[in-house]
């Protein structure tokens, strides 16, 4: 037992990396619609460690300052980097609507955070985690940290008490932000919009309307996660008897209210030469074709065509399935009007996503945005045209531009160390703030340079989530030897005040959205998710519509509100000096 004591304090990283695979592992389990999550466990098991370790071996794990600070910096560029394209292209115009909501709650959020910790006296440590964890925004435990250490004005003994009860807050607000968050807006903000059958009505009637097309009668448009197929086909119907073009049979299918393409076709008899489908291209009874489609349309035109065959040849050909960024050329349109222009002939759109992940319902009228990813079927000649068209292809990678991700870091951090005294306060973005900042812009500025500054989905997850919790697993281990003198020093009381710092800004906010903003119910409820950054409370608001239209709503303000909240933690630790 010395010697494995021995070994962690002399090995701290032994003892971070114990820290992050609990934390992960115990940050998976659910009971019914709660989990701690990530964020959470991996604190929670970093200080049982810390505690664990000073508790027997007699003295505390020292970890460098330096470490935190780097992965901190890394996970702040990174939730930049995913949020730069809408955020940008929101305050440019896009959803302006959505982004001054999303300024209303956050200062809400700070302003009603800042009056409970003024009414309890408490100070700027003890405000800025309830801040962190009533609005469940880990990373302000991070910028207020280094907000603290940069202070002239308080003594080295004094930060270092206000930096390890930080954490301590977060924790005993936390369970509640979630929690209760997820309950507010998935139940209680429905029953104050309507009632929630109510509310699932005008839903599913949003949804239609959403859906209705004003250029094209396809009605594919309602779920994007459908498969695409390639069906081979014998025409041996009465309706060629008479030769029609493959656009004649293209257009008899979209009167029916179906989007299906012919895209090979074998002339005459078996074993002759195949072709490929063009407009003017006859089809005649004897042909065989390949139709391409959603798989519920177009298993339904054997009886008006004839038989389905089985013709491994007349099938085996390349069918690309691809991801495309959506640039400036293709954003502000619905997608009704992509679907209309020529360069979408015979590509289909399988799914949208957006603000890294977040998927976003395939309806007639729902409005691209630069940065989303839209993945698209089609023949390889076809989706050349229309990627060329949309923006960018995201080709698999395994590569990060390295020498980008480091020079944003750099030029953020810079920034981010100036220092504005205002009267005889230091005033500065912080480092953290600075490399956040860096990282929204150069995330817009790479879809207008998309051959600079790539990072592969799977490397940008990495240095999120590893990033943030490195460093949250070095704050647990450090505040671990003193975080039961922190709780008792907070009290009780404490645990309320982040009930109402969480609950008052949720329920003012929905109630502005409906009589101000005038949003729809479905997109209020997301608005106020997004606007809070809980993803939590998203998952519980679809599962209770019974819609992914929420998504709407959550995207926007996500990205506007990730970034003021985590800088009005800067703010809150100023507000108490």
């Amino acid at each position: 037992m010395d010697w494995l004591l021995d070994t962690l304090i002399k090995y701290p990283s032994i003892p971070i990396f114990l820290t992050i695979g609990l934390g992960f592992y115990l940050g998976k389990f659910k009971y019914k619609s709660f989990a701690l999550g990530t964020v959470t466990s991996v604190l929670l098991v970093g200080v049982a460690v810390g505690y664990c370790i000073n508790r027997f071996a007699g003295q505390p794990v020292e970890i460098g300052a330096p470490l935190k600070s780097l992965f901190f910096l890394i996970f702040l560029f990174a939730i930049g980097y995913k949020c730069g394209p809408q955020f940008v292209s929101a305050i440019r115009g896009q959803g302006i609507k959505q982004v001054l909501f999303a300024v209303v709650v956050c200062v809400l959020c700070l302003v009603v955070t800042w009056g409970c910790a003024k009414v309890m006296n408490y100070n700027a440590a003890m405000a800025t985690g309830l801040f962190s964890g009533a609005q469940t925004i880990s990373a302000v435990i991070g910028v207020g940290t280094d907000t603290i250490s940069s202070l002239p004005d308080v003594d080295a003994a004094t930060k270092k008490a206000w930096i390890d009860l930080i954490p301590v807050c977060y924790a005993v607000t936390y369970v509640f932000g979630t929690i209760g968050s997820a309950y507010l807006l998935g139940n209680l903000g429905p029953a104050m919009l309507g009632g929630l059958k109510k509310v699932r009505q005008q839903t599913k009637e949003y949804e239609q309307q959403l859906n209705h097309s004003t250029l094209s009668t396809d009605p594919a448009y309602i779920v994007g996660n459908r498969p695409i197929v390639f069906r081979a086909y014998k025409v041996t119907s009465d309706n060629f008897a008479t030769p029609m073009t493959v656009e004649q049979l293209e257009d008899h299918f979209s009167k029916l209210g179906r989007r299906i393409f012919v895209e090979r076709v074998r002339p005459g008899a078996a074993g002759s030469e195949i072709v490929g489908a063009t407009p003017s291209l006859l089809i005649h009874q004897g042909d065989e074709i390949v139709v391409s489609g959603r798989h519920e349309y177009v298993i339904q035109d054997e009886s008006w065509i004839g038989q389905e065959v089985d013709d491994p040849a007349l099938l085996t050909f390349n069918a690309e399935k691809t991801k495309v960024m959506v640039t400036k050329k293709a954003a502000g349109q619905t997608v009704d009007q992509l679907r209309a222009q020529p360069f979408m002939y015979g590509v289909m759109i399988a799914s949208i996503s957006r603000q890294g992940g977040v998927p976003i319902p395939v309806l007639a009228n729902t409005k691209l945005m630069q940065g989303d990813m839209l993945e698209i079927v089609g023949l390889p000649q076809e989706i050349s045209a229309a990627v060329a068209a949309i923006g960018i292809e995201e080709k698999p990678t395994s590569v990060t531009d390295l020498v980008f991700v480091s020079l944003v870091i750099v030029i953020g951090a810079l920034v981010g160390a100036l220092t504005l005294n205002v009267h005889d306060i230091p005033v500065s973005l912080s480092t953290s703030g600075g490399a956040l900042i860096a990282g929204l812009f150069f995330g817009w500025w790479r879809t207008r340079r998309p051959s600079v500054g790539i990072i592969p989905e799977a490397s940008l997850w990495l240095m999120q989530n590893l990033g943030l919790n490195m460093f949250i697993a070095v704050i647990g281990i450090q505040s671990g030897p003193t975080f039961f003198s922190g709780l008792e020093q907070v009290g009780w009381m404490f645990f309320v005040m982040g009930i109402i710092a969480t609950t008052v800004p949720i329920l003012i906010s929905l109630w502005i959205g409906a009589k101000f903003f005038k949003f729809h119910p479905a997109v209020n409820l997301g608005c106020v998710a997004g606007s809070r950054t809980t993803t939590a409370s998203l998952g519980a608001i679809t599962d209770s519509l019974q819609s992914n239209v929420p998504a709407l709503g959550y995207t926007i303000t996500y990205a506007i509100g990730n970034t003021l909240l985590i800088l009005m933690g800067v703010a809150m630790v100023l507000m108490f000096i």
